[in-house]
C-alpha cells in the first residue's frame, strides 16, 4: 500500500503565540520595507525623471513572483520552513546593507537599485509563500478568517502610514539611514524566528521524492484537477487582470476627470487604505459568515459596485468617489482576507506552499497583461471607462459564482485522494477507500 499525504488539521490543539510572535516580527519588517521602497522609488523619480525607469523598477519587483514563485512554493513544501523565512529576511538585510554602503560612498547607480528591488521582492516571495503555508499548521482552522483580517489590517495600515512616514524621513535623513531601518527590522524578524518552532507538513517517507521541477508541476496539476479550485483561481486571475490597471490609472482619473492634483489623489488613496484597515478590523472581530465563500463574494461584490460608482460619478462629486474608495477598501480586505482563509482551509497542508505560490505567480502575471490591454483602451476611451468596465466585470463575475455549485460549495469538497506514482513521480487520482 502506498503512503498517503495526511492532513494535519485538527490533530491537536496548539497555542497561537508562536504564530503571533512571527507575525509581529514580520509586521515590523514589512513596515520597514515599505519605508525603503517609498524612499527608493522617490529617489528614482527625482534623479531620472523617467517613466521608463519607474516602469522597469516595477517590472523588476514583479519578476520573482511571476517567474520564481512556483519553484519557491515547491521548496517551501520540501525544506525547513523556519530556515527559509530566516534566509528570506537575511537576503533582504544583506542586499540592503550593500546598497546603503553604495549610497554612503556616493557611487550608487540605477542598476544597483534594480538589484535591491529584485532581491527584496525575492525575499518577500519566499517569506510570504512559506509563512502562508505554515499558518495552517499554527492556527486553528476556525480562526483562519480572523487571521486573514489581521493580515488585511496590516496591509491597510502600511498603505496609510508608510508613505507619509517615508516622506518625513526623506526630509530629515540621508537615504542610507532610511535603508538602515529596513536592515534593523529584518534582523529583528530573523532573531525572533530562532526562538519559535515552525511545524513542517507531513510528507510521504517510503517513496523516493520527486524533483523540485516535478513538485512545481504538481502545484499546477493540483489546482487544474480540482474543478472548484481551478475555477476560483481563474476568477482571482481575472479580477486581478481588471483591478490592477484600474487603480494604476487613478492619477489619470483625478487629473482628467476630477480636475484635481496630488491633494485629491492623496485623499482617494488614503480613503482606500482606511477602508482596508477598517475591513481588516471588521473581519478580525467578526470572522465572517459561516460560509467563507459568501463573505468573499460580499467583499468582491462591494468592490465591483464601488468601482462602477468611481467610474461614473460626476466631476463635481469627488467626495462620493472618496467614500466609494473607502468602501472598496473594505470590500477588498473582506474578499482577500476571507479568500486566503478559504484556501488555507481546503488545500492539503503539504501542498500549500506550491499551490499558494502558483496562484500568486499566475495572479501577478495578470498585472502586466492587464496593463498592456488597459493602456491602449484608456487612450481611446478614457481611464474612467476602464474603471467602469472593470467594476461591471467584477460584479458580474461575483454574481455568476452564485450559480456555479463547484465553486460555491467548495468548502464542502475535498481534492480527490492522491498518491505519488513511483515510476513517474506524478500525482494520480485514486479511488477513495470506503
Amino acid at each position: 500500500m502506498s503512503d498517503r499525504i495526511q492532513p494535519t488539521w485538527g490533530k491537536k490543539s496548539h497555542s497561537m503565540w508562536p504564530f503571533f510572535t512571527i507575525w509581529t516580527g514580520q509586521a515590523i519588517s514589512v513596515f520597514g520595507s515599505a519605508l525603503v521602497q517609498f524612499a527608493l522609488i522617490w529617489y528614482l523619480t527625482v534623479e531620472s525623471r523617467s517613466a521608463i525607469v519607474l516602469a522597469f523598477a516595477s517590472l523588476v519587483g514583479l519578476l520573482p513572483r511571476v517567474l520564481l514563485g512556483p519553484f519557491i512554493g515547491a521548496l517551501a513544501d520540501r525544506w525547513n520552513r523556519r530556515f527559509l523565512m530566516q534566509a528570506a529576511d537575511g537576503l533582504t538585510a544583506v542586499v540592503t546593507m550593500g546598497l546603503a554602503a553604495l549610497f554612503y560612498l556616493d557611487v550608487v547607480q540605477v542598476w544597483h537599485i534594480y538589484v535591491m528591488l529584485f532581491a527584496a521582492s525575492l525575499g518577500q516571495t519566499i517569506h510570504k509563500s512559506t509563512f502562508t503555508a505554515s499558518t495552517t499548521l499554527m492556527v486553528p482552522k476556525s480562526e483562519l478568517t480572523r487571521v486573514g483580517g489581521l493580515n488585511q489590517l496590516l496591509q491597510g495600515a502600511t498603505l496609510i502610514f508608510a508613505p507619509p512616514v517615508g516622506a518625513l524621513l526623506i526630509g530629515v535623513l540621508p537615504i542610507q539611514a532610511i535603508l538602515a531601518i529596513d536592515i534593523a527590522t529584518a534582523v529583528f524578524a530573523v532573531t525572533l524566528l530562532f526562538f519559535i518552532h515552525v511545524p513542517q507538513p507531513e510528507r510521504t517517507s517510503t517513496k523516493k521524492r520527486a524533483s523540485v521541477w516535478q513538485d512545481t508541476v504538481d502545484g499546477f496539476r493540483y489546482i487544474w484537477t480540482w474543478p472548484g479550485l481551478a475555477m476560483l483561481s481563474g476568477v482571482s486571475m481575472t479580477l486581478n487582470f481588471m483591478l490592477s490597471p484600474a487603480f494604476s490609472m487613478l492619477p489619470l482619473i483625478v487629473t482628467e476627470h476630477f480636475r484635481g492634483g496630488a491633494f485629491q489623489l492623496g485623499w482617494l488613496e488614503s480613503g482606500f487604505g482606511a477602508g482596508m484597515l477598517a475591513g481588516g478590523v471588521a473581519l478580525g472581530v467578526w470572522g465572517g459568515f459561516k460560509s467563507r465563500v459568501y463573505t468573499m463574494l460580499m467583499g468582491t461584490g462591494a468592490l465591483g459596485v464601488m468601482m462602477i460608482i468611481i467610474g461614473g460619478v460626476p466631476a463635481n462629486l469627488i467626495f462620493v468617489a472618496i467614500a466609494a474608495m473607502f468602501v472598496a477598501g473594505v470590500g477588498l480586505a473582506l474578499g482577500n482576507g476571507t479568500g486566503m482563509a478559504l484556501m488555507q482551509g481546503i488545500v492539503d497542508p503539504d501542498m500549500q506552499g506550491r499551490v499558494f505560490a502558483t496562484q500568486a505567480s499566475l495572479g501577478s502575471l495578470m498585472t502586466p497583461l492587464g496593463l498592456m490591454l488597459a493602456g491602449p483602451f484608456a487612450e481611446t476611451f478614457g481611464a474612467r471607462t476602464w474603471m467602469l468596465f472593470a467594476g461591471i466585470g467584477i460584479t458580474l463575475i461575483d454574481v455568476l459564482i452564485l450559480f456555479i455549485p463547484v465553486a460555491l460549495n467548495i468548502e464542502r469538497q475535498r481534492h480527490p485522494k492522491w498518491e505519488l506514482a513511483e515510476a513517474e513521480h506524478v500525482y494520480e487520482a485514486v479511488p477513495s477507500s470506503s
